[in-house]
């Protein structure tokens, strides 16, 4: 299939994520990683680990294929003490807290593999397939396209807020 604009698009907003992920990370410590500026905020390991998770969560069904975190592993590899279908939504100040990370390049391997599979389902998709209604419990209905708007817009939050942290370890 000869790519579409949309595809390329979505491509480029999907791939500024995966330029900006790793890039967050890069030269950081476990322990830096793992700050929180107070109690009850989120450590840039927890945000960029929910980047993840939600990307993939909300990409599997799209796909029509299974997470990549339990898929490929990752759910074990993380070890966190959450359940296997966490990804951040819903979670207490306590849960958050109890993030655990042992290698920063978990951060970066999962979420490269969240991206390829993204990138899998966009080259995939026809015209049609994007205006696919996925979720009829809004008004307007969700197609597909609004979902993948919707998973680009909040990690370029995300990674906003991953970026606010990092800039403040200096001062802690």
């Amino acid at each position: 299939m000869s790519e579409t604009w949309p595809q390329r698009l979505l491509a480029d907003g999907f791939g500024r994520t995966a330029e900006s992920l790793p890039a967050i990370v890069d030269g950081l410590s476990v322990d830096d990683l793992l700050w929180r500026p107070y109690d009850g905020a989120n450590s840039i390991a927890w945000i960029l680990w929910h980047i993840a998770r939600m990307e993939d969560a909300q990409i599997a069904p799209l796909a029509g294929t299974d997470q990549v975190w339990v898929r490929d592993g990752w759910v074990d590899r993380f070890e966190l003490p959450y359940s296997a279908s966490a990804m951040g939504y819903g979670q207490s100040a306590e849960e958050v807290a109890a993030f655990r990370l042992e290698d920063p390049k978990l951060l970066t391997g999962y979420y490269q593999a969240v991206h390829e599979a993204t990138i899998e389902l966009v080259d995939s998709l026809s015209e049609d397939d994007l205006a696919r209604v996925v979720d009829e419990h809004w008004d307007p209905p969700v197609t597909a396209a609004v979902r993948l708007v919707s998973i680009v817009d909040d990690a370029a939050q995300h990674i906003g807020q991953a970026a606010y942290v990092k800039g403040l370890l200096p001062l802690r």
